[in-house]
């Protein structure tokens, strides 16, 4: 009867683990109206304005023309910790053709605790400071990691919730960076894609 009950016991504290690492509890928040719902491929992000952990005020149409990796996340967030590696690795790698992650922290840690927390797992983007707003606009952000894919044009190329693959991951970021650019026009409905097809013209197999 004692292991059984110490059994019950270790299953109801890993579920409440699991409860705290994978939901974002917002009990005493008020939501405003919720942007990105449903199936978000091909819809336009919602731009906003944060600060940064150095203080700085971050748009993200300043990154139009890059394709951008957002990851909203929080230093309690398990899965959060296993990703972040992959990202700055990412960032590494395709950043010079034009990969931006940003990293939007979700949780009420003092910024000097985040920046603490982003420097222990290697963090080479920049990290932002998020509010009930930004949840509300990218539709109502509760599980974390969520993670959206937008290509060089601001359009939605893919959303991912909860802890992805590695493979997938990288494959999402090099779709967005194959999208196209469009400096003097809007966010368009669907992504262009560049097109990847063999020119024959050049085919010198034959």
């Amino acid at each position: 009867m004692k292991r059984n009950a110490l059994v019950f016991v270790a299953l109801f504290v890993a579920i409440l683990a699991m409860l705290a690492s994978g939901k974002y509890l917002d009990r005493y928040r008020k939501h405003g109206p919720l942007n990105l719902v449903g199936d978000v491929k091909g819809v336009p992000a919602p731009d906003f304005t944060l600060v940064s952990l150095d203080g700085n005020k971050v748009k993200l149409s300043d990154y139009r023309g890059k394709a951008v990796l957002l990851n909203f996340w929080a230093t309690w967030c398990s899965p959060c910790k296993v990703e972040m590696p992959w990202f700055a690795d990412l960032q590494k790698q395709y950043g010079p053709d034009g990969l931006a992650v940003l990293g939007i922290a979700m949780d009420d840690s003092k910024p000097d605790a985040i920046a603490k927390f982003a420097s222990e797992m290697g963090v080479n983007y920049p990290v932002l400071l998020g509010t009930d707003k930004v949840s509300d606009d990218y539709g109502d952000v509760q599980y974390l990691p969520t993670t959206f894919y937008i290509g060089r044009n601001g359009v939605v190329l893919d959303k991912m919730v909860g802890l992805g693959d590695r493979a997938e991951i990288e494959d999402n970021v090099k779709k967005s960076l194959n999208t196209v650019y469009r400096p003097n026009g809007p966010p368009q409905a669907e992504a262009q894609v560049k097109p990847t097809t063999k020119d024959s013209s050049k085919d010198t197999s034959r």
